[in-house]
């Protein structure tokens, strides 16, 4: 059985939700699956008067060398001004020894997203992370056309090839609607699926 990590940010839990249906996702792919969750590096401060979420169901991840144990990794992080946030940086900035041993190489990636508009950077956002997914080595797998539900301008609806995504509003009191955590599932079930050929 392949092995996923779904590793995420969330501010305020839209980026949690999505993590939840990604890690559903691949489990209906025939993987197991850990979801795990990057350290909050705000001071106390900030993190009280923007009002984070601060209560999750997801334990953190112990370090970057927990990466090499996956098959797939699928990073998921809000934007921040158009990339990602400080948060997942940080952490992604501490492999630097998995990078030189190319530990990553061949793995499969992913990545989703939110942002509160829909031009608020969801596709330079999701680039920043496949960068570095990229410089891993590994092979990305994005929310393909298959994913028909995130066409159509009827209404506002997150979705890009390049992952899954959601739109929060600027008060983040949009959730993901049903569409995106469906975009969500189908990424990661595709990820899963490829890491079983390549793996399995």
């Amino acid at each position: 059985m392949t092995k996923v990590l779904v590793l995420y940010y969330s501010s305020y839990g839209h980026i949690e939700q999505m993590a939840d249906a990604v890690a559903e996702g691949a489990r209906s792919g025939g993987a197991q699956v850990d979801i795990r969750r990057v350290a909050e590096t705000a001071p106390d401060a900030v993190v009280q008067a923007a009002g984070f979420k601060t209560d999750t169901a997801h334990p953190l991840i112990e370090s970057v060398d927990a990466l090499e144990q996956y098959d797939a990794i699928i990073i998921g992080a809000p934007t921040r001004f158009g990339r990602m946030p400080s948060q997942m940086a940080s952490f992604l900035d501490q492999a630097g020894g998995l990078w030189f041993r190319g530990a990553l190489n061949g793995k499969i990636g992913g990545a989703f997203t939110s942002t509160a508009s829909q031009h608020g950077g969801q596709e330079t956002t999701l680039f920043s992370i496949i960068t570095n997914l990229l410089h891993f080595g590994m092979t990305i797998v994005g929310l393909d056309y298959g994913f028909q539900a995130q066409m159509g301008v009827d209404k506002v609806r997150g979705g890009s090839p390049y992952g899954a995504t959601t739109i929060s509003d600027g008060d983040g009191s949009r959730q993901p609607g049903q569409e995106e955590l469906d975009g969500a599932r189908y990424q990661g079930k595709r990820i899963a699926e490829v890491a079983a050929k390549q793996f399995g």
